[in-house]
């Protein structure tokens, strides 16, 4: 049985805070154990908060042209120009929505700034500069503090081509293979697999995601019972490379 295990009192993340810690002292507080075969999900913005990712939205000042698209969309321009500034391109602007590709190479709404969860409006926070080398940091504390390894993805809540509503995806991992590939095996029919490779760090994330929701208060979940396979790991290898994207 594959289990979702939210992890209660956590509290507000200030920069310069010591995650590993912070977690386990949640954890022992609550007298939850980690077991070897978890897996620890986090969401994206305790990891920025800890990396100081937050920026005071009275000091964006926004372009003109920007603050005119955002008034005729009901939108804050000072999120809007972040948003813009944080993008490596632009893929499409339209209606309101301001899709881009950010530096870390992911296709999602402006660029992932964000303002809920945070402080109530005064300050957006960014994604991590580098979502795979922050999960690696944190997954090398853990093994230190528990001694085995805990597979760690940090997740970030994006919409999804041709579907309405938003989805946990994985933006970094560590300590796990991103993908299940069934390419090459056969189903139960006999008929062999061509193009079956499972995106699991995702579905990991969206597992969590659901079990430990936005209005929660609890940005740190554990996946057990899962088997994984033991990698280094990359939530880089889940883009989609450019002459393989029919939509770019």
């Amino acid at each position: 049985m594959i289990s979702a295990i939210p992890i209660p009192g956590i509290g507000e993340i200030q920069a310069g805070d010591s995650l590993p810690e912070i977690i386990l002292a949640a954890l022992a507080a609550h007298r939850i154990q980690l077991v070897e075969g978890d897996i620890l999900v986090v969401t994206h913005k305790i990891v920025s908060k800890a990396e100081g990712r937050l920026v005071a939205l009275e000091k964006i000042r926004p372009r003109a042209a920007t603050r005119r698209w955002a008034k005729r969309y009901n939108l804050d321009a000072r999120v809007v120009e972040l948003g813009l500034a944080e993008a490596a391109r632009i893929v499409r602007k339209r209606h309101g929505v301001v899709i881009t590709e950010t530096r870390q190479g992911f296709v999602c709404a402006n660029s992932g700034v964000d303002v809920s969860n945070v402080d109530g409006g005064r300050s957006a926070v960014l994604l991590p500069r580098d979502p795979d080398r922050s999960a690696q940091r944190l997954y090398r504390s853990l093994k230190r503090h528990v001694g085995f390894a805990v597979p760690v993805i940090i997740t970030d809540t994006f919409g999804r081509p041709w579907r309405e509503g938003l989805v946990d995806f994985a933006i970094g991992i560590a300590g796990m293979k991103a993908f299940c590939d069934y390419r090459g095996q056969r189903d139960v029919h006999g008929y062999r697999l061509h193009v079956s490779l499972e995106a699991v760090a995702d579905e990991i994330a969206a597992l969590a995601g659901l079990a430990a929701d936005k209005l929660s208060r609890r940005p740190a979940c554990i996946v057990r019972g899962f088997r994984y396979e033991a990698a280094r790991g990359s939530a880089q290898e889940l883009k989609r490379a450019r002459k393989r994207d029919l939509f770019r």
